[in-house]
């Protein structure tokens, strides 16, 4: 199953590696779709890819660290 989330990353998480944890502690492949990074404030549109219920934990990971997930729908490549 694949899902398209928009990421918002605060200040703090920005130099943190919590996609690669949120890939590896719930076997969810990350695809980067669009990326703008600064100084303050990190946005991200990722597509991920694995089971449902391992989409849904590692979403809610995300969310638990602190970044906040939108859903996405459709093709969002800019």
């Amino acid at each position: 199953m694949k899902k398209r989330v928009k990421l918002t990353f605060p200040q703090h998480l920005i130099k943190e590696p919590v996609i690669f944890a949120m890939a590896k502690k719930f076997d969810v492949m990350p695809n980067i779709r669009r990326a703008r990074v600064t100084e303050t404030v990190g946005e991200m549109v990722l597509e991920l890819e694995g089971e449902e219920k391992n989409l849904g934990k590692g979403i809610q990971y995300l969310r638990d660290q602190g970044v906040e997930v939108e859903l996405v729908e459709g093709d969002i490549v800019e």
